[in-house]
């Protein structure tokens, strides 16, 4: 049996669940935003605020950032396995995405909760 030191034990399927479950919740994201552009006439700051005041649209909005992190993760961990062989520079490469992607996520919750 093979291992590969930068799986954490995935799987394939585990990996393709979870691609299409937070495909899912990025459309639903999608389509929520849209209809709240389409309904809301004149976009005021005032409207904004409230629409992002709401605590539906704030754990929404949560759940899709950790949609896109977790999407993110899964597709780049495919590319660079399959794409770079040396485990060194494979390894630095995933290190910087799951910083950018904690930075990413960290202040999405700053932006998102502090409106």
């Amino acid at each position: 049996m093979v291992s590969n030191a930068s799986a954490f034990g995935r799987n394939g399927v585990h990996d393709f669940i979870l691609v299409r479950a937070t495909a899912i919740v990025l459309t639903l994201y999608i389509i929520y935003m849209i209809g709240f552009f389409a309904t809301s006439g004149d976009l005021t700051w005032e409207i904004w605020t409230g629409f992002f005041g709401s605590a539906f649209t704030k754990v929404f909005t949560l759940l899709a950032l950790a949609s896109i992190l977790i999407h993110a993760w899964i597709g780049m961990w495919q590319v660079l396995t399959d794409y770079v062989k040396p485990v060194a520079i494979r390894l630095v490469l995933q290190l910087a995405i799951v910083v950018a992607l904690a930075v990413y996520v960290i202040y999405g919750f700053v932006v998102v909760w502090g409106v």
